[in-house]
């Protein structure tokens, strides 16, 4: 996040490398099976670096271990292998200050680096709310108690297929209300507060108000909030440099008319000066310097080819012809953010594994 410089030797196969990986601005990254190593590191040796430290990774953090100890027995001495490998890498959350609020209250954003997913914490006033939680709640409730707030709402933007949401976990251990849009919500199996346009959220005294505004498309419950009158919480409806895919649910030919309305009306009719905030991003060449992700809405008008597309027939076909492959386990992750099945945590990662894949590129 601080774009300190890193070598990476990843040592998994080359289609689970390509598939996803480790990325950085300043992070040079050499692909080399464990498989090529096992009688030793000659294939490598003329690419390691001399006087800097080298990290190996691999899937869960087994084969760097013995990939690591083989290099420092050639008398490298600053070889680390990346405990947890991908999955551990996957797992990590940085927190960044997005902005102050009119009224008093911080927004932040939750960079889950390795997934390319963007979670929000909204605080005033000894209480805050949480977007687009991941399932590593812990993390959330520390920021909490560090922060001395409490957690009064969770919300969902939509019912998630490419990540298992921690937001009804962590309505229940701690106390809070977890919103979900009602559309999304017809086959859950259990309570929620529904997620309507006109039904503002209050978080603390100083009148911070959430403003629901349904805005289908990538699902058809998806809906993104207006914080502060300043800051647009787009779920995975727009990003900084595509647009979400409208076929996770198998409806790409019903709801791509629903994603033109809401990217070329509802969306067009908002501020410009709108932060657009979405819930992933694709590459690291969406983060600002700051590592977060976030660009206002009129330059995205200007910028994001997905919003520049003056044909129906042809954003039709951009949005459901030739997409990329759909997330990992989707339909499982989608029945787990259901309540209809309830995975350990073991599976629950297993079913994670992989990039985000909520764009239409």
């Amino acid at each position: 996040m601080r774009n300190e410089k890193a070598f990476i030797l990843d040592v998994r196969k080359k289609g689970d490398f390509d598939d996803w990986k480790v990325e950085g601005k300043s992070i040079e990254v050499l692909n080399t099976p464990y498989t090529e190593l096992m009688d030793g590191i000659d294939p490598i040796v003329d690419h390691l670096p001399k006087d800097e430290p080298i990290y190996v990774i691999c899937s869960k953090g087994n084969s760097s271990k013995k990939a690591a100890e083989q290099i420092a027995g050639h008398g490298y001495d600053q070889v680390y292998s990346i405990e947890g490998g991908m999955q551990a890498w996957s797992e990590h959350l940085e927190p960044i200050k997005i902005g102050d609020l009119k009224n008093g209250g911080t927004l932040y954003q939750f960079v889950r680096i390795g997934k390319g997913c963007l979670s929000y914490f909204i605080e005033s006033d000894g209480e805050a709310a949480v977007v687009d939680t991941t399932r590593m709640t812990e993390v959330f409730e520390n920021f909490a108690k560090e922060k001395g707030v409490k957690i009064k709402a969770l919300i969902d933007t939509h019912l998630h297929a490419d990540h298992i949401s921690g937001g009804r976990k962590l309505a229940e251990s701690s106390g809070a209300e977890y919103y979900l849009p009602p559309k999304d919500a017809g086959e859950v199996m259990f309570g929620f507060n529904p997620l309507e346009e006109g039904k503002d959220i209050k978080i603390g005294g100083s009148v911070i108000t959430i403003h629901p505004l349904y805005s289908p498309g990538h699902t058809i419950g998806s809906t993104s909030l207006i914080i502060d009158d300043s800051f647009l919480l787009t779920g995975d409806i727009l990003f900084i440099e595509s647009i979400g895919r409208p076929d996770l649910a198998g409806k790409a030919g019903d709801w791509a008319d629903d994603l033109r309305e809401t990217l070329y009306t509802r969306y067009k009719s908002l501020a410009d000066d709108l932060t657009v905030l979405p819930a992933h991003f694709m590459t690291i060449k969406e983060m600002n310097e700051d590592g977060s992700v976030a660009e206002k809405l009129g330059v995205l008008y200007k910028q994001n080819h997905g919003l520049n597309i003056s044909d129906e027939r042809e954003f039709r076909k951009a949005v459901s012809e030739n997409l990329p492959p759909q997330p990992n386990a989707y339909q499982e992750i989608r029945e787990t953010n259901m309540g209809k099945i309830a995975p350990d945590d073991e599976q629950q990662r297993e079913m994670e594994i992989g990039p985000n894949r909520c764009a239409i590129k």
